[in-house]
C-alpha cells in the first residue's frame, strides 16, 4: 500500500515537471512559426524574432523606475541602503536608533517601552564605538561636520576632510596634538584643495583651537601626509564676498579683472589672498558706482580696513600700469 502511494506521488511529480518543461518550451517558442521569442523591454512586449508576432504585451517592468548611465550613478540612486561615507566613523554601516519615542504608526511609546528603547540606544552606542580609535574618529568627524556647517562648505569638502583625518590617524600623527586641532587642519586643507577656501580667521572663529595652534598643526599635517595644497587664489574668494555684499555681476567681473592685472604686475607676491580679494571687490564696487563701505567689506572678509586701503591702492596702480597707452 505504501509503495503504491510512493509510486503514485512520484508519477504525479514527473507529470508536473513535464508540464512545466512543456510550458517553458512553449514560452520560448513562437506559437505560429516555432521561432525564438525575445523580450523588448522598451515596449514591454515579447515578440518572435523570425516572424515578428507579438506574443505578450503590456508586461510589468520589474526594474527600477530610474535610469543610471554609470556604476557610480547607479549606486547613488539605489534605495536598497544608505551609501557608505567617510564622514561617519563606521562609514554608515551600523544601525542607528532614532531618538523619537514613537512606534511605526507614530503613536507614543509607553513608559516601559521608552525605558527599553533608552537602554537599547545606550548599548548601541557602546557597540558602535568599541575602542579608542573609533571614539577618536567619532569625535573628530563630528567636529568636522559642525565646522563645515558653520562655514557653509559643501559635502565633497567634508568627505575629503574626513579622509585626510583618517590618514592622519593611521599615520599616528595625533600623539601630542589635540583632536580638534588635527580635525580643523584637515578641513582647512580640504577647503583649499576643493577651490572653496576659507581664511584662517574664519576657520579659527568656528574652531575650538586658536589660530596659532591651527597654523602649526596644519603645516605639520600637510608635510607629514605629503598633501599638495596650492596657494589660495584671491579670485576664489570674490564670488562669496560679492554675494554677501549683495553686489552685481558687473562688480564681480571688474574685481576679477583688477586681480588679474595685479597678478600680471606681480602684486600678489607676499600678500594675503583674502586682503587682495576684499580690496578688489571694494575697488570694483567704486568703479561700477555701487555703494559699499570699507567697514562692510571688512566685516565680510574678516580683515582690517587698513589692509583694504593698502591693497586697494596697489590694485589701482597695477591696473593703471597694465592698461594700454
Amino acid at each position: 500500500m505504501t509503495d503504491t502511494r510512493i509510486r503514485t506521488y512520484s508519477d504525479e511529480r514527473e507529470e508536473e515537471n513535464e508540464e512545466t518543461t512543456t510550458r517553458s518550451a512553449e514560452r520560448e517558442q513562437c506559437p505560429e512559426c516555432g521561432g525564438r521569442l525575445i523580450s523588448d523591454a522598451e515596449h514591454a512586449e515579447t515578440v518572435c524574432e523570425d516572424c515578428g508576432l507579438v506574443v505578450e504585451e503590456d508586461e510589468i517592468d520589474r526594474g527600477p523606475e530610474w535610469r543610471a548611465f554609470d556604476a557610480a550613478e547607479k549606486d547613488k540612486k539605489s534605495r536598497v541602503g544608505a551609501p557608505t561615507t567617510n564622514m561617519m566613523h563606521d562609514q554608515g554601516l551600523s544601525t542607528n536608533i532614532g531618538w523619537q519615542d514613537k512606534d511605526a504608526y507614530g503613536k507614543a511609546l509607553s513608559s516601559r517601552q521608552r525605558q527599553k528603547m533608552q537602554r537599547l540606544r545606550t548599548w548601541n552606542e557602546r557597540f558602535r564605538t568599541r575602542d579608542s580609535k573609533e571614539r577618536n574618529l567619532k569625535q573628530a568627524l563630528g567636529e568636522i561636520d559642525r565646522m563645515a556647517s558653520a562655514l557653509g562648505l559643501p559635502e565633497n569638502v567634508r568627505e575629503t576632510a574626513s579622509v585626510i583625518y583618517r590618514r592622519a590617524l593611521e599615520e599616528d600623527l595625533l600623539p601630542g596634538r589635540s583632536i580638534e586641532g588635527v580635525a580643523t587642519s584637515s578641513l582647512y586643507a580640504s577647503a583649499r584643495q576643493a577651490g572653496t577656501p576659507r581664511s584662517l580667521d574664519e576657520i579659527s572663529a568656528v574652531s575650538r583651537v586658536d589660530k596659532m595652534e591651527l597654523t602649526r598643526t596644519y603645516r605639520y599635517v600637510i608635510r607629514e601626509l605629503g598633501l599638495e595644497v596650492q596657494p589660495a587664489d584671491p579670485e576664489s574668494y570674490v564670488p562669496r564676498f560679492v554675494s554677501d555684499l549683495d553686489l552685481s555681476d558687473e562688480t564681480e567681473r571688474m574685481a576679477r579683472e583688477l586681480l588679474d592685472s595685479a597678478r600680471t604686475e606681480g602684486v600678489h607676491s607676499g600678500k594675503s589672498p583674502v586682503g587682495l580679494a576684499a580690496a578688489g571687490v571694494y575697488a570694483a564696487a567704486l568703479l561700477t558706482n555701487e555703494k559699499v563701505t570699507q567697514n562692510e567689506v571688512s566685516e565680510v572678509a574678516s580683515i582690517s580696513e587698513v589692509t583694504i586701503r593698502n591693497r586697494y591702492k596697489e590694485l589701482l596702480e597695477a591696473s593703471d600700469t597694465a592698461a594700454p597707452a
